[in-house]
């Protein structure tokens, strides 16, 4: 498994022994970045459930500024520690800004940092419907103040998401059985006219 694009392309991540982790497809994250490529250069990003940290690790290869991982799993959390380490030293900068937190991604910590520009999801595909509804509630409170944020959310084919207060503008992949993502945005109103 590797970065696929971006400064550090090519540089490849750790990932822990065992079947800790279902890690996004090299195929999977280059097509996510293709969508979203305008919106990653300068950007902050929480990646929850990070598993290997491929989504924001990817995002800082291709000049995220920074941003916050969240996984539950200890031993897991420290790969992703070390993976940061291997693109931090392939871009030439320090880890100053970059976070790896050993919690719940379901509970969405907030309060770490600057509000991110993007999140990325990628949870155990099992616990999808039932965790969702709370996820999507935790961020519609934090990113209120954020005009434009963007949820990328990897799920089975078999599964439609429709929270409150978010619209999938996008979906990726194809297939009941096969692993897609959907891109969703904030139902916000637009200001009136003054």
């Amino acid at each position: 498994m590797r970065i696929t694009g971006g400064q550090a392309r090519g540089i490849t991540l750790r990932l822990p022994k065992g079947d800790l982790v279902r890690p996004a497809t090299d195929a999977m994250r280059q097509a996510v970045f293709s969508s979203i490529a305008f919106r990653v250069e300068g950007a902050r990003f929480l990646d929850l459930f990070a598993g290997s940290g491929a989504y924001g690790l990817e995002a800082l290869s291709r000049g995220a500024a920074g941003g916050v991982w969240v996984e539950k799993n200890a031993k897991v959390a420290a790969c992703i520690r070390q993976n940061i380490g291997a693109v931090c030293k392939s871009l030439a900068r320090d880890g100053h800004d970059l976070t790896v937190l050993n919690l719940d991604a379901a509970t969405v910590p907030s309060g770490e940092g600057e509000l991110p520009d993007l999140v990325f999801i990628d949870p155990p595909y099992d616990l999808i419907e039932q965790m969702a509804p709370g996820i999507f509630a935790r961020l519609t409170a934090l990113l209120a103040p954020k005009p434009d944020p963007v949820i990328i959310f990897e799920m089975p084919g078999s599964i439609a998401l429709n929270p409150d207060g978010w619209t999938c503008v996008k979906r990726l992949g194809k297939g009941a059985h096969q692993p897609t993502v959907c891109f969703f945005k904030a139902d916000r109103v637009p200001p009136s006219p003054a």
